[in-house]
């Protein structure tokens, strides 16, 4: 966790904190924002930033994509 920057630390607890870890408890960018309260663009560059360093799973979807704790 020390490589992650303060906001992805902030995005990865926020999805912890709802509970997102594995494929069926899926979280969308929307309940990742309202949870770690911070903005929707840097939300979406955290969960890119820990998707690219595996720590979360994204997951396509036809509406919005879910993504989910990997470690």
């Amino acid at each position: 966790m020390a490589d992650l920057s303060p906001n992805s630390q902030r995005v990865y607890e926020a999805i912890k904190k709802l509970g997102a870890i594995s494929e069926e408890k899926l979280k969308t960018a929307d309940d990742i924002m309202k949870a770690s309260g911070v903005g929707k663009a840097i939300v979406a560059a955290s969960l890119q930033d820990l998707a690219s360093k595996g720590f979360v799973k994204r997951v396509a979807r036809q509406k919005s994509a879910g993504y989910y704790i990997l470690k």
